[in-house]
């Protein structure tokens, strides 16, 4: 069974679950998952964990993102992007200027009302079901952090390019539609691509059409936005709980621990007091 992680750069029209279905097929396994939707409508990266990666797949979905697309001023709908039905329109007039000033202060630390066309849940239902039925509930606003917020004019006085590095659980449709708001109107997305998760980008994405066995990057790959420490099989055990100092570990963690060889043996996270012990072991 293959073990590892692939970068796929995902076609629009696909979803997140067709794209785990279909690795399922040429990569031959059913242990295959992902890391984090991507809507149907997005392209860009998708990171799919195969065999025991996917053991591993929580700590990628709260690395930060980045994403470009396109902000269509003066037209509202339904699902915030351009998928969704106009809900109104709105006579605007913006400036390059208005909207840097617009997502300078969506910028940093915000809170942000979930879409009803996501997939978080509430009470239990995810709120793109309760969407489709008609029906709409209150959402608690979250904490995200947009760690920058970059416009760009096109040849459209009413459509700017946006590129946007973010946390996890950010969403751009309700960016575009703030922007809007806070310039006197109204305002969706279009275009949007992933091109970033963490360190994994765009240039080292297959296309589902490129994926073969050799796309597969080794388990440790999976880790390399988290510090790494070399141990033995023998020091972890059947996965002992160790003080810091025997895996000689520093900072908040979590840890990749790996051996002489570079290949990943467990990860490590903090407990009580000054000792540390495995979220995941990999076995041989």
């Amino acid at each position: 069974m293959p073990d590892g992680l692939v970068v796929v750069d995902k076609d629009a029209g696909w979803t997140s679950h067709d794209v785990v279905a279909k690795l399922r097929g040429i990569l031959r396994t059913k242990k295959v998952g992902h890391s984090g939707t991507l809507d149907p409508d997005a392209t860009g990266i998708l990171l799919v964990g195969v065999g025991r990666v996917t053991r591993l797949l929580r700590f990628l979905t709260v690395l930060p993102k980045t994403y470009t697309g396109e902000v269509v001023f003066g037209v509202s709908t339904s699902t915030l992007d351009s998928s969704g039905e106009v809900t109104a329109t709105h006579v605007m007039a913006v400036t390059l200027d208005d909207v840097r000033r617009a997502a300078v202060r969506l910028t940093g630390d915000i809170l942000q009302i979930p879409p009803m066309v996501s997939a978080k849940q509430v009470g239990g239902q995810r709120l793109h079901d309760l969407a489709r039925q008609g029906i709409e509930v209150d959402r608690e606003p979250a904490a995200v952090t947009v760690h920058r917020f970059d416009v760009a004019p096109t040849d459209d006085p009413l459509v700017y390019r946006i590129e946007v590095e973010c946390s996890s659980g950010t969403y751009i449709r309700s960016l575009a539609a703030d922007l809007g708001t806070a310039l006197g109107g109204g305002a969706h997305l279009r275009n949007l691509r992933r091109t970033a998760i963490g360190s994994f980008s765009v240039t080292e994405s297959r296309t589902i059409e490129q994926i073969t066995d050799d796309s597969i990057l080794p388990p440790s790959a999976a880790l390399r936005d988290y510090p790494s420490v070399v141990a033995t099989r023998e020091l972890l055990g059947s996965g002992k709980v160790l003080a810091r100092g025997h895996l000689h570990v520093a900072g908040d963690g979590p840890w990749a621990i790996v051996d002489e060889a570079g290949e990943l043996l467990a990860v490590y996270e903090p407990y009580r007091d000054d000792m540390v012990k495995p979220a995941v072991l990999i076995p041989r």
